[in-house]
């Protein structure tokens, strides 16, 4: 069964999901929702500036400034029926502008307003209705992609043992821990920061669509180059599918990272407290992978989700839709040849290209 609006619209990537899609199907929107956001931006007169552009020489009339009356009417005044093709955009804008390392930007904030997310619910249901949407939900399935974002001339294999790199993650995490509680600053609201993702770097990671999972990164550099290798595996695998599906996860297996996280979790979720992960070398007894649904991401990623009495934890850094690999369980399949993709200088779409 597909999340429902009210579900969708828990998340901040889900509010931004539907925010994305409005103002891309209507330039008021966008005009309104640019505006109001600017104001509610932390960078706002700093890193960020609004401008107007105008090819005419005549000076423009001024023009009141939108207000979120407006905002909110044109929202719900919103004709659903021919945005279907926007909804991957909106999703793909939805993730490469996830931070967890800083106050959440103006547009997340404007979609965040109890008046707007209002709103959205008439967009959430439409979106939840789209066909672009239906595969939100589903589990893990054969048919998995590793991506490697090299070019074609780098053969470089799929990683391998996976319990050494865990053990490594483990011991990093526990060090920089101790280290953050000795070293880093009591005020909350200090401007320091370091790691914040809660999954595991140089694990096997997968996705079930090509091209759509090269565009679904959070925290992405910007690459214009990647090298599809086609996987096959198969085991034990956990699905999150919703915020307790992850929280259980941390409760069964915790690993503790106030310390290292709590400054840069507080500026972007608001919560001041004690923090959770998994501890994914412990997890790794029991699984052999997990897998994160799309569904599940647009409600639960980005926000604090409750583990404990005094204990919270953040999904953070991990791409909707994917697979991390926990076992050696994972192998380069035989049956598809790797696939070599470009995406050209400032655009989102990317083509398949043939090795040199």
């Amino acid at each position: 069964m597909l999340p429902d609006a009210e579900s969708l619209l828990a998340g901040p990537r889900g509010r931004r999901l539907c925010l994305e899609l409005a103002m891309a199907a209507d330039e008021e929107i966008l005009w309104a929702a640019r505006h109001l956001s600017y104001n509610l931006d932390p960078a706002a007169g700093r890193s960020r500036a609004m401008y107007t552009l105008s090819s005419s020489k005549e000076p423009e009339p001024v023009s009141a400034a939108p207000t979120l009356a407006e905002l909110v009417s044109r929202i719900n005044a919103l004709d659903l029926d021919t945005v279907n093709s926007l909804v991957p955009y909106a999703l793909q804008r939805s993730v490469n502008t996830a931070r967890y390392w800083q106050e959440p930007d103006g547009e997340d904030a404007l979609a965040a307003t109890d008046a707007v997310a209002a709103a959205l619910a008439h967009v959430a249901a439409g979106v939840l209705e789209s066909p672009a949407s239906q595969w939100w939900r589903d589990g893990f399935r054969p048919g998995q992609w590793a991506i490697d974002w090299r070019s074609a001339n780098d053969r470089a294999p799929l990683p391998r043992s996976p319990q050494q790199i865990l053990a490594e993650w483990g011991r990093k995490e526990r060090a920089d821990e101790a280290r953050a509680a000795w070293e880093r600053p009591a005020d909350i609201r200090a401007q320091v920061g370091g790691e914040w993702w809660s999954i595991p770097h140089g694990l096997v990671q997968t996705v079930p669509l090509i091209p759509g999972g090269l565009s679904l990164v959070e925290d992405s550099l910007g690459w214009e180059k990647a090298t599809t290798i086609p996987v096959s595996g198969a085991g034990r695998i956990l699905e999150i599918r919703t915020a307790t599906d992850w929280t259980d996860l941390c409760r069964t297996y915790p690993l503790e990272v106030t310390a290292s996280r709590r400054h840069d979790w507080f500026r972007s979720t608001g919560r001041h407290g004690r923090w959770l992960i998994p501890d994914w070398e412990q997890a790794a007894s029991e699984w052999d992978a997990v897998h994160l649904t799309v569904a599940g991401y647009l409600n639960s990623a980005g926000r604090a989700l409750p583990v404990g009495p005094d204990t919270a934890t953040v999904i953070a850094g991990w791409d909707p839709g994917s697979t991390i690999w926990l076992t050696d369980v994972a192998r380069e399949s035989e049956e598809q040849p790797r696939q070599f993709w470009h995406r050209p200088d400032n655009q989102d779409e990317w083509f398949q290209i043939r090795a040199d």
